[in-house]
């Protein structure tokens, strides 16, 4: 159990001993706090994700260096790159973090350096601010009473759609991070996993000039993105699944009227989308009826 401390960077020149993650705009420049700014302002060493970015950030609002460099901490240096920041909060200085963009620590490298610092006992703090993942939330339309941030998808088909289907009984709105290369891919495998009735949102490039918000069920949304190029960062919003779950007796009673006339693979594509269920689940059911006649 630890005690109070008293926070820090809340007035230039208070910036308290300790490592300070600070949120960075994920478009908008002007979406950085006055916190984040005096940070940046006052900590003895700075660390970001990506320093170009970061630099570039500093200049637009008119935060000198003066004279302090910025240190890359990222995915491919992190390990070799921790025990220099340690030894800097073991000698009493702060230490600033920021991600490429948004709040650290969501799909971000920064974790590690957290709880190395936490380890280690050295105070650890956080500037909120700038998050796709609640910026998404916000303008998707659906509930956010509760809701799961799962970060990216696998990347191979097989893999992902075994990962999508973890989240098809969660009673939560689920936020999923994908690449522009394979959301027309993803938003398919999701309508196969979860069901195509499920109401969804397309966020893509937040709070930039092209920003685009699309709505819709999955089914429609997966038409739409289907084979078609996609530029930018984006964010699925899926909502969770409403009303009665169809059960076992109402899947055999469609399943059977159907087998006698359609292939398996068909009966089980139309039963998951007449009854909302994952095509995976339905077709399992269907290759078990099949057995047993």
């Amino acid at each position: 159990m630890t005690g109070e401390r008293r926070p820090g960077g809340t007035l230039p020149g208070t910036l308290a001993p300790g490592l300070h993650f600070l949120a960075t705009p994920i478009g908008a420049a002007r979406d950085i706090t006055l916190r984040a700014l005096d940070i940046l302002a006052n900590a003895d060493v700075i660390a970001a994700e990506d320093t170009r970015t970061l630099r570039h950030l500093m200049e637009i609002h008119g935060v000198p260096l003066n004279g302090r460099r910025v240190v890359a901490y990222h995915d491919h240096n992190g390990e070799a790159q921790r025990p220099f920041l340690l030894h800097q909060l073991a000698e009493g200085k702060s230490l600033a973090y920021a991600s490429e963009a948004g709040t650290p620590l969501v799909a971000d490298p920064g974790y590690q350096l957290g709880r190395a610092a936490i380890e280690a006992g050295f105070a650890v703090y956080a500037a909120p601010g700038p998050s796709a993942v609640l910026a998404a939330l916000t303008v998707s339309g659906l509930p956010s009473d509760r809701f799961l941030f799962a970060g990216f998808p696998p990347n191979t088909k097989s893999a992902r759609k075994k990962w999508l289907a973890e989240f098809a009984t969660i009673p939560a709105t689920l936020i999923f991070y994908e690449s522009p290369k394979r959301i027309g891919e993803m938003l398919g495998d999701l309508v196969s996993e979860l069901g195509g009735e499920r109401q969804a949102a397309i966020c893509r490039e937040l709070t930039k000039r092209f920003e685009e918000v699309r709505r819709g069920t999955l089914t429609d949304l997966a038409a739409a993105y289907a084979g078609q190029p996609v530029k930018g960062e984006i964010v699925v919003v899926v909502d969770r699944a409403h009303g009665r779950r169809a059960g076992p007796e109402d899947v055999a009673a469609a399943l059977k009227e159907r087998l006698g006339r359609m292939s398996v693979k068909d009966a089980a594509s139309e039963v998951a989308e007449l009854l909302g269920l994952p095509r995976r689940e339905v077709y399992q059911s269907a290759l078990a009826m099949e057995r047993d006649e």
